[in-house]
């Protein structure tokens, strides 16, 4: 039976591996982000996964260099629903990467993402300790940012279901599985079966393909029913091989066309909201 519910997608702009080496069309500071942001709200973006650069061009768990960055995605749509990033990529300090959630006010993020597991990249580790993982989720839980939980093996799912049954992740939960690593699973119909296997049908999840997977991570999640994300934090070619450079915008078009293809319109942020259990936003009164 077709699928026709509204499709999520969730722009990861810029990540902490993409240089100017790397792809022309990467943004850097937050005047280029917060262009591809408006560009891509208006292509059907609802979730912007935030990470920060400092002045350099590389990565900062600094909440200062964030506060811009959000501020700056509600003075687009205040809809717009904000994920920071708590990665142990390159930080493995707890209060270090739990620092972004201690933003208050209007620059409180409603989600951040949590690893759960440690994972191998091309040449790097992402070290998750089940001590940090819990630590962060408790950090989370009691600031009320939600946990975008993130899955590249389907042990990690499973510990994701550990952590709701232990009462340190509220549900509903929305979950990003990632596939095509050199190091973790590949997007086979298979690896994917294993995840949405353990995937609990009250969970909302996203599909994420890494480099050349990220095309057939977005024919695969617009047909299946998943949600998506999409940007250059996890591929910064247009085709497979990678011959043309891709842009934020242009990803996120593709998304777009894609779930149009399938019969499914994309999510507005108020529709993507109400789908994660996140609190509406009060519009202001209108004066008559």
């Amino acid at each position: 039976m077709r699928d026709a519910r509204p499709l999520i997608v969730n722009l990861a702009p810029t990540g902490m591996v993409p240089t100017r080496e790397m792809t022309p069309h990467v943004p850097l500071n937050v005047d280029e982000v917060l262009e591809d942001v408006q560009r891509c709200r208006e292509l059907g973006a609802s979730i912007v996964h935030l990470h920060a650069r400092d002045e350099s061009g590389a990565p900062t768990q600094d909440p200062e260099a964030f506060a811009p960055l959000i501020r700056g995605v509600r003075e687009i749509d205040p809809e717009l629903i904000v994920c920071v990033t708590c990665s142990g990529r390159q930080v493995n300090d707890i209060d270090r990467r739990a620092a972004v959630l201690d933003l208050e006010g209007g620059l409180r993020p409603e989600m951040a993402s949590l690893t759960l597991g440690s994972n191998n990249f091309y040449d790097q580790a992402s070290v998750n300790s089940p001590e940090t993982i819990k630590e962060l989720a408790t950090r989370m839980l009691e600031r009320g940012v939600k946990p975008e939980l993130e899955a590249f093996e389907p042990g990690m799912v499973g510990y994701g279901r550990y952590l709701c049954r232990k009462g340190l992740i509220e549900e509903p939960c929305y979950l990003n599985v990632l596939l095509g690593g050199v190091a973790t699973s590949p997007l086979t119909a298979a690896a994917l079966a294993a995840f949405t296997s353990l995937i609990p049908e009250s969970w909302t999840w996203a599909l994420a393909g890494i480099g050349a997977d990220q095309l057939d991570a977005n024919l695969e999640a617009a047909g299946s029913g998943s949600h998506e994300r999409a940007g250059l934090e996890d591929n910064n070619g247009m085709d497979r091989e990678r011959r043309e450079h891709a842009t934020n915008p242009g990803l996120v078009e593709r998304v777009r066309d894609l779930a149009e293809l399938a019969g499914r319109p994309v999510a507005s942020p108020a529709q993507a909201r109400e789908m994660l259990g996140l609190a509406a936003v009060q519009q202001p009164a209108k004066h008559v």
